[in-house]
């Protein structure tokens, strides 16, 4: 069946950095646009950053742009979030979101909490 699998999450400092993971399975992944998005308590989910089934189409939030970076391998089914400067307003659940045409799945969601 599918599944969407995020690793990765955890505390980290104010100006720290994570690396989350998604690991994709039962269905054809490389044909697949890819999303991150996240939810902070008491707000809306909102997209984070997106990559199209073909790098290198990119596009990220204002709130992101210049400190994450999303990235996918074809050949292990994952797509990555490399965030750096990590703020305290970062702090959410971050889900991984695949999507072609009507197509649309959804992962369980990691923790990120940016704190001192």
């Amino acid at each position: 069946q599918v599944q969407l699998v995020e690793s990765g999450g955890g505390l980290v400092q104010p100006g720290g950095s994570l690396r989350l993971s998604c690991a994709a399975s039962g269905f054809t992944f490389s044909s697949f646009a890819m999303t991150w998005y996240r939810q902070a308590p008491g707000k809306e989910r909102e997209l984070v950053a997106a990559i199209a089934s073909a790098e290198p189409n990119t596009s990220y939030a204002d709130s992101v742009k210049g400190r994450f970076t999303i990235s996918r391998d074809n050949t292990k089914n994952t797509v990555y979030l490399q965030m750096n400067s990590l703020k305290p307003e970062d702090t959410a659940v971050y889900y991984c979101n695949a999507r072609k045409q009507w197509r649309v799945y959804w992962g369980q969601g990691t923790q990120v909490t940016v704190s001192s």
